[in-house]
């Protein structure tokens, strides 16, 4: 008796155990990592094809001045003039008739007059320079765009393999919509997961504001449905289970990004803590170094954290969004 005890004790793994058999399991690779480098550079100029067409844009409508002074005739590009003045599409807004006037007449007698024949080239360059802001601003975050996308469409796929039926979360409309298998690209526009699994709804949302934690959190499982999840939101017993995800491939920012999580993490178990729940925590990150590594598997083992997952390793991740699944 006393041996079988022992091996069904045996037998029954944490959940990490099905992916991770140490901390080494959970550290970065070099080949990882240049791997999300090119994926991040990829992305960057997918996302630069709009402005480097509008700039080819530009300069055809432009083509028609003779002298930069001509340009304030062509009325189509005037925001483009804007634009190539330094000038946000924010800041823009925020100016009068008149002043969006001087900024342009500053940037055609500052920096167009005196290219002198260059002038159309000059205009192309300086509208860039200020879009190459704006894509700079939209690429910071985008490690963790990318980062959730992944998530999104592992956790689909386990949905669908087992042909459990889910409902999505549009970004735009903020309705539920049916999901079906040919969707594609689905996890663009998504920002919520719900389904129903033998007798019990599930509804996964993202980066919402937790009101008795008053933070936000990047995952959050509950138990209720879509309808249910205005007020289910507010109540500390209806939460399954909760993570951070940090995508920035960096090693350079790792230890900056896991401590950043590590708080976020304490804070939830603090507030469940304080009314005696204990849901599911967990942690998935890209970047994970030696000592990073070493302390989640710490945490996993004395139960701190319910699991983890390294975000390039895709066996890992189609592992924990099964685990997610099955709660």
């Amino acid at each position: 008796m006393r041996l079988s005890l022992e091996k069904d004790i045996v037998g029954k793994k944490k959940p990490y155990c099905m992916h991770l058999s140490g901390s080494s399991d959970l550290r970065t690779t070099y080949e990882e990592i240049r791997a999300g480098f090119v994926a991040l550079a990829l992305e960057k100029n997918r996302r630069a094809t709009p402005f480097v067409e509008q700039a080819r844009s530009l300069k055809s409508a432009a083509s028609q001045a003779r002298t930069p002074a001509d340009l304030l005739k062509i009325e189509i590009i005037q925001p483009a003039l804007l634009t190539a003045s330094g000038l946000s599409d924010k800041a823009i807004g925020h100016l009068l008739p008149q002043d969006r006037i001087e900024a342009i007449q500053g940037l055609i007698s500052k920096y167009l007059e005196p290219a002198g024949p260059a002038f159309l080239e000059e205009l192309v360059y300086r509208f860039l320079l200020t879009r190459g802001d704006t894509l700079g601003g939209s690429m910071r975050n985008v490690g963790g765009v990318m980062a959730e996308r992944k998530l999104t469409r592992a956790t689909i796929a386990n949905l669908s393999l087992v042909k459990i039926p889910y409902q999505w979360l549009h970004s735009g409309s903020k309705e539920w919509l049916k999901g079906k298998d040919e969707d594609a690209d689905v996890e663009l526009y998504l920002t919520g997961l719900s389904w129903f699994r033998k007798g019990k709804v599930r509804t996964m949302i993202y980066n919402r504001k937790v009101p008795f934690i008053n933070k936000n959190v990047d995952f959050c499982l509950l138990n209720c449905s879509p309808q249910e999840l205005s007020s289910a939101i507010n109540n500390p017993a209806l939460y399954i289970a909760l993570g951070e995800l940090k995508g920035g491939i960096d090693p350079a920012g790792a230890d900056e990004h896991w401590k950043t999580a590590r708080t976020s993490l304490t804070r939830i178990r603090k507030a469940f803590s304080d009314r005696k729940i204990k849901p599911h925590i967990f942690f998935v990150g890209a970047a994970i170094e030696n000592s990073m590594a070493g302390e989640i598997w710490h945490q996993l083992e004395d139960g701190t954290l319910s699991n983890a997952a390294n975000l390039t390793d895709a066996d890992q991740v189609v592992s924990l969004c099964s685990w997610l699944c099955s709660l």
